[in-house]
């Protein structure tokens, strides 16, 4: 029974100096785990770039003009018996590519691997469409007047929007070099929108005889550089390069909520430099 004890002792004294002896490894001291889960890059502070873009803008015209037609024909015969601003001129929707550039600025911070920032970015572009529609009837009896009217009403609508400011909320996660992100906030366009409406009456006392031609009625709704709202979403990836150096690839949708819905797809790419 001694001679156990003691040679359980000697194997217990022997592997106690060889462990002394082995160095002190990283995965030891927990090194080798923090690498794998926290970032090399410092996304903390401010940074700037530059970004061009390609995108669609996607217009529904639908309705855009259809209480200009009520207030210009308001109190008129055509109108209370031929109802002309309800006929479905059908402007419809439009659709139109083109391309941008712009720049943003925003601010990063970081928490291990999270990150959270806000940012400020302006795409410069021309952004719209346009669209018109016309309808002709003729009345099927003599109206109060004791004239048959053949009536033609035609509307225009348009708009083009030349730059676009977003405010996003950004929340981010650094992984290595990237940090894929997504965003959403308020987004400001500054843009023409010009609406016509047009109204040709025709009157003859019989219905197949000639038609004389009244004085036309028009009106013209033009607004330039007007301030339209809505808001934005999307997602990106930041990459760094070397340094506070990064490349930025990013999806973003826009939704303007004015005279004319308008929706804005962009992809985009930018440089940019965080201090």
């Amino acid at each position: 029974m001694r001679g156990l004890l003691l040679a359980a002792a000697m194997l217990g004294t022997v592997s106690a100096a060889h462990a002394a002896d082995m160095p002190d490894l990283p995965i030891l001291r927990g090194s080798f785990t923090d690498g794998l889960t926290r970032s090399a890059v410092n996304w903390q502070g401010s940074y700037i770039g530059a970004q061009a873009g390609y995108g669609s803008s996607d217009e529904n015209f639908n309705g855009s003009t259809s209480n200009m037609m009520a207030a210009l024909l308001a109190d008129t015969l055509i109108e209370s018996s031929m109802g002309v601003s309800q006929w479905n001129l059908g402007l419809g929707k439009a659709s139109q590519r083109t391309t941008g550039y712009g720049a943003f600025v925003g601010y990063n911070a970081q928490w291990d691997d999270v990150v959270m920032g806000i940012e400020v970015s302006w795409l410069h572009g021309k952004f719209g469409g346009m669209t018109s529609a016309s309808e002709r009837r003729v009345s099927a009896t003599a109206l109060s007047d004791g004239n048959f009217h053949d009536v033609t009403a035609t509307s225009t609508s348009s708009i083009s929007i030349s730059d676009i400011g977003t405010f996003r909320g950004r929340a981010a996660y650094a992984w290595g070099c990237f940090l894929p992100y997504m965003f959403g906030g308020l987004a400001l366009g500054n843009a023409d929108i010009i609406r016509t409406v047009n109204v040709q009456d025709r009157v003859s006392p019989t219905q197949f005889g000639i038609y004389t031609p009244l004085a036309p009625l028009s009106s013209t709704d033009a607004q330039h550089s007007h301030l339209i709202y809505g808001y934005t979403a999307g997602v990106g990836v930041d990459v760094n390069l070397v340094g506070g150096l990064f490349m930025r690839a990013e999806y973003e949708y826009i939704r303007f909520a004015a005279q004319v819905d308008t929706s804005i797809n962009t992809v985009r790419a930018g440089l940019g430099y965080k201090f």
